[in-house]
């Protein structure tokens, strides 16, 4: 998919998450959708520091009640598994995209999107989360400061596949109750926790 029509499917996609789903969110996702109608650079482009687009996945056991996270070693935390967005000829590519990032962070290999997540019009999946927030500095890959503008969606998996962390990028994957979101540090965990309970994507133990 070119980047003129790939960034017409993020557009299409904000717009839908705003409208059906999240519109009181609009207000923190103004930077993101002024970029996507304004910036001339390529939005999923790492060298774009004005901010670019990534991809994540929210990955939920069947039974809801567990996430899969990854440890991630240069953000020293845990974090639902993603990364950049790397051109992929797939009809919802920001969504093979997520499942791809999870997959080889983590090792496993089924990853459903979740069926309530999806818009009717388009068939496309929605994220359930699309969040911009900034990236330190990294010496080691010559890059400055920067912005992710992060779609992270909902997927399904069994947690007894096994699991296999991609040690070049995270220090270990593990299933980690829902309701441990709470304690972890990072502030977008545990909203993400928060939004699945509010939404009734959780079951109790």
């Amino acid at each position: 998919m070119s980047t003129p029509s790939l960034r017409a499917q993020a557009q299409q996609i904000l717009t839908v998450y705003l409208a059906r789903a999240f519109p009181d969110e609009s207000a923190r996702l103004q930077a993101l959708s002024q970029q996507l109608a304004e910036d001339a650079q390529d939005p999923f482009c790492r060298s774009n520091l004005r901010g670019h687009i990534t991809t994540s996945a929210v990955v939920l056991d069947p039974a809801a009640q567990q996430l899969l996270l990854i440890h991630h070693k240069t953000l020293d935390r845990w974090l639902q598994p993603g990364g950049h967005f790397e051109p992929n000829q797939a009809a919802d590519p920001l969504l093979a995209s997520a499942q791809r990032e999870a997959s080889e962070e983590t090792g496993v290999s089924q990853l459903l999107p979740h069926p309530e997540w999806r818009d009717p019009v388009s068939g496309l999946a929605l994220p359930f989360d699309i969040d911009s927030h900034p990236i330190p500095a990294n010496p080691r890959k010559q890059e400055g400061p920067h912005w992710h503008h992060d779609y992270a969606y909902l997927l399904l998996a069994d947690a007894a596949q096994s699991l296999s962390p991609q040690i070049a990028e995270v220090h270990a994957a593990a299933w980690l109750p829902l309701a441990e979101l709470a304690q972890l540090p990072d502030q977008r965990m545990r909203l993400l926790g928060e939004k699945l309970s509010r939404l009734g994507l959780t079951t109790a133990p």
